[in-house]
């Protein structure tokens, strides 16, 4: 873009000379570059560049990518120079011309030399040198007139100005930021009363992420307006334009960065938080469990769900932003989409235990197979399932060993908590003890518990005295079930065989150990008396 100012009132005299000697004294003409072979074809492709001055856009310049930098440099110093020597002059406008020389045009400001319009400038316009030249000459005139009017007392004065009341504003207007953002915090999102407690914790974890997505964008926020009243500032003086258009060039590429960044931050708080309304969704639809006694499962079920889903939308969200971070560097993503399909085919034939892994991993999360904090068997291991995900299971054993069993493996599974458990006993009475007084007693200890504040939440149903269930080596083995909330199986029976055993001990029943009769009989058989009878009977 070219940037066009207003001229001052007043004529400029501009002439058009030819020069056919003295090429020696250009000193650009020597700078020019020689055609070469093309043995580097990316070194000798024509680019343009802006010259500038004053950190305004003044006009393209085309040259070989080795040569652009130099006679860009080139041609700001002279620009510098001539502007210098300009505004300190008497000169009420500046002499431009545009001379010829060996057929290209040299553009010459009060008689020093500016530059030389070459071919490759020629074609980045209409193709015509001489046209290109007298556009630039016009740039010049009005720019060269501005560039005086900015150094002029009166013109500082008023910039200073426009400053004051740019920070006045960026002072004012952050200030109504950082208000509305602690009014925003603090009342945006109100204690819910919930009679559900999972749903009390999704709750507050959807606010709490909505929360630091408010709390980003507001810092964002503050920064761009900081960062922004300042660069308009520095662009309000002449001395320090060049600055902004440095900031500009170097944050060029960070700026883009940090807005991918926080952008692809903002993206994973929001999928966090739109996970848990889903997750809500869900147990308020019925489509979880909701039942009061299933509420400890249903916990178990929504953090490994919860968790998974999570993990699931960082890596998308990662991904995302690392592809358009590449876009925002000007990195063509096609060929590495491409290159990345292929190579994900090839893992994928080599990796077939992951695929199935996760795959099987998918299913026991969605069939509510197992969840974190579950009680499982799978064949000959079993523990507390401490960690799931898409790969592998962890589950901590007895003796507090972690056993990684990966998802393909987990064929037939044994799952000892989930929905309700049962407490199974096996009592074992004396065959001397009066077997329905004993009967009675179980039954009587077990509805007194189940009735107990205590333990009437762990208790879902009335315990069931199934009767005798065997004669065993110890007694009469008696069966028992109690049905109980996941986990809390173990914790039932032990307080059950407490009051059970005060309970016999005061009742007088004893609980036989392993026992064996042995009888001995000190008469002879009648079967061998008999025989030796009939023995001596024959001998007679």
């Amino acid at each position: 873009m070219r940037f066009h100012f207003l001229a001052i009132a007043g004529s400029m005299a501009i002439t058009i000379v030819s020069m056919p000697k003295a090429t020696a004294q250009i000193p650009f003409l020597q700078q020019l570059p020689v055609p070469t072979s093309t043995s580097n074809q990316s070194n000798n492709k024509v680019v343009s560049d802006w010259v500038y001055l004053d950190g305004r856009r003044l006009f393209q310049i085309a040259a070989t990518n080795n040569n652009i930098a130099e006679r860009k440099e080139n041609i700001e110093q002279n620009l510098q120079e001539i502007t210098h020597n300009y505004v300190r002059s008497s000169a009420a406008e500046p002499a431009v011309q545009v001379r010829t020389l060996n057929g290209l045009p040299v553009i010459y400001v009060n008689n020093r030399y500016l530059m030389t319009i070459t071919p490759q400038d020629a074609s980045q316009g209409e193709g015509d040198g001489f046209a290109l030249a007298e556009s630039i000459k016009e740039s010049l005139k009005q720019d060269l007139q501005r560039a005086r009017q900015e150094r002029q007392t009166q013109f500082f004065i008023d910039q200073a100005k426009i400053a004051g009341a740019i920070a006045l504003t960026m002072l004012i207007t952050s200030w109504g930021v950082t208000g509305w953002q602690r009014r925003s915090l603090k009342s945006d999102f109100s204690p819910a009363l919930e009679t559900n407690q999972i749903t009390t914790q999704l709750n507050q974890q959807q606010q709490r992420h909505l929360r630091e997505v408010k709390r980003r964008l507001f810092q964002f926020t503050q920064i761009g307006i900081w960062g922004g009243g300042n660069f308009i500032i520095l662009g309000l003086f002449p001395y320090t334009r060049s600055l902004q258009v440095a900031i500009l060039s170097a944050a060029q590429i960070p700026l883009r960065l940090a807005v991918v960044g926080v952008g692809t931050y903002v993206a994973i708080r929001l999928a966090y938080a739109l996970i848990d309304r889903f997750t809500t969704t869900l147990i308020s639809s019925g489509a979880l469990l909701t039942t009061e006694e299933a509420s400890e499962r249903l916990q178990l079920r929504v953090s490994t769900f919860s968790g998974v889903t999570k993990s699931i939308a960082t890596i998308v969200c990662v991904g995302v932003g690392i592809l358009l971070a590449l876009v925002s560097l000007g990195i063509d993503i096609v060929p590495l989409l491409a290159g990345a399909s292929l190579v994900g085919v090839a893992v994928s034939l080599a990796s077939q235990n992951l695929i199935k892994d996760a795959i099987n991993g998918f299913l026991i999360i969605l069939e509510d197979q197992y969840a974190l904090g579950d009680v499982i068997n799978v064949g000959n291991f079993g523990g507390l399932v401490e960690n799931l995900n898409l790969r592998m299971t962890q589950i901590r054993d007895s003796e507090g060993r972690l056993i990684t069993i990966p998802n393909s493996e987990v064929k037939i599974v044994a799952n000892l908590s989930s929905r309700w458990s049962r407490a199974d006993l096996s009592i074992p009475v004396d065959y001397q003890a009066d077997i329905d007084q004993v009967l009675q007693l179980i039954g009587d200890i077990a509805l007194k518990m189940d009735q107990d504040p205590l333990w009437q939440r762990k208790i879902i149903e009335t315990p069931q005295v199934l009767g005798i269930d065997n004669f065993g080596d110890r007694g009469l083995i008696i069966r028992v079930w109690i049905k109980t909330q996941p986990l809390k199986q173990w914790d039932v029976a032990r307080e059950y065989r407490r009051r059970l055993k005060i309970a016999f001990d005061k009742a007088g029943i004893f609980i036989p150990v392993p026992q064996q009769a042995v009888w001995v009989n000190d008469n002879p058989p009648v079967l061998h008396a008999q025989e030796n009878g009939k023995g001596a009977g024959s001998g007679e």
